[in-house]
């Protein structure tokens, strides 16, 4: 996998304390919002779209991230129902894709999460589906849960993986979102972050300052046209094409580069 170009800056400990706290502020304020209006009758999808967006960008800003994005974006209000599989080697893959991508984008989160003070009702007002990983019926019911949110309009985001990669490379794919994919009849799109597993390698505290990170987004794949026996074959074109973004030097032939706006 080609490396970015770097800037190199490790954060000194008082600048990891002071991105920490600020980044605890930031969401416990959004959180905040999110219960008050939630709370008055007053939370609707754009507003958390909004909010959502608004959020990730300072989260963004706080570790100076330089984000581009490459690839052509869906148009997520044509009606079709969408999953954006993304890779994840960084806590901040999630805020990345929100300031990214365009529509209404809910992660598909672990039920941990929603255990979390202020975070966790703010996600459930908010309409962020839950997982349960250990507990096969419940996940099926989340599962159900999250297609009538899909229908609804909802873009799914979610990470194959099921856990963070230490060195940036795709870990084995669980089929949790691929079932779905399939029962849903959703478009995937393959959605890889480069550069993101430097800001904050995945198990330590060590931040790097004002890395460049590219988002690539691939071309959607339509998982109607895959059978239920054909999941394995739907995995394996999932992951070549998120491989394949993963790789791909940029030409002057592909798609042109955006910069991501986190200010």
């Amino acid at each position: 996998m080609p490396s970015l170009q770097l800037l190199n800056e490790p954060a000194s400990l008082i600048r990891r304390l002071g991105v920490i706290l600020g980044s605890l502020l930031v969401v416990v304020f959004y959180c905040c919002l999110v219960l008050l209006r939630a709370a008055f009758g007053r939370l609707h999808r754009a507003v958390v779209d909004r909010y959502t967006r608004d959020m990730s960008r300072l989260l963004l800003r706080l570790v100076r991230m330089d984000l581009s994005v490459q690839g052509t974006l869906p148009d997520f209000s044509d009606g079709r129902r969408y999953l954006v599989l993304c890779t994840h080697s960084s806590h901040y893959d999630i805020p990345a894709s929100f300031v990214a991508l365009p529509g209404s984008i809910r992660m598909l989160a672990k039920k941990e999460l929603f255990r979390v003070p202020f975070l966790g009702p703010a996600m459930r007002a908010a309409e962020f589906p839950s997982i349960d990983r250990h507990n096969r019926r419940q996940a099926l019911a989340d599962l159900a849960t999250a297609r009538k949110m899909m229908e609804k309009g909802i873009v799914l985001w979610a990470a194959p993986e099921g856990t963070r990669s230490a060195d940036g490379r795709l870990l084995k794919f669980k089929k949790g979102c691929f079932h779905l994919a399939l029962d849903t009849e959703a478009m995937i799109v393959p959605v890889s972050i480069r550069g993101i597993h430097r800001v904050l390698p995945a198990r330590t505290f060590r931040l790097n300052l004002g890395q460049k990170v590219e988002v690539h987004v691939g071309e959607p794949i339509d998982a109607s046209r895959y059978e239920a026996a054909q999941l394995a074959e739907l995995m394996a074109e999932t992951r070549a094409r998120m491989e394949a973004l993963l790789g791909q030097q940029p030409s002057v032939d592909e798609v042109p580069v955006r910069r991501a706006s986190v200010a």
